[in-house]
């Protein structure tokens, strides 16, 4: 399993259309990919209120291709979402069996 963590930060005046424009496009984008195991989507604090997150648990790296193609350490942004962002990374986690000495 692969953990990948997606955090952008958009200025407070765009947020609400920024918003709208995540849930409609870039969730269902997200969610009808094979291989997507979980998706959890998050607004800043008040100590971050400019971030949002987006970390997404796949099954493999093979699904992560699928998705994101072969350079799917990088952000995969749909072309109307990408002029909300003031800046963004992306981080990519194999799973950690903690059950192993």
């Amino acid at each position: 399993m692969i953990i990948r963590i997606f955090i952008a930060e958009v200025p407070l005046a765009q947020q609400a259309a920024f918003e709208v424009k995540f849930k409609a496009i870039s969730v269902p984008l997200v969610q009808n990919y094979d291989g997507l195991i979980s998706l959890e989507i998050g607004k800043g604090t008040k100590w971050n209120p400019l971030q949002y997150v987006m970390v997404t648990q796949w099954e493999s790296e093979a699904h992560l291709v699928d998705f994101a193609g072969e350079n799917w350490n990088e952000a995969h942004i749909p072309d109307e979402m990408a002029q909300f962002f003031t800046a963004f990374s992306m981080y990519q986690f194999h799973e950690m069996n903690l059950e192993e000495g």
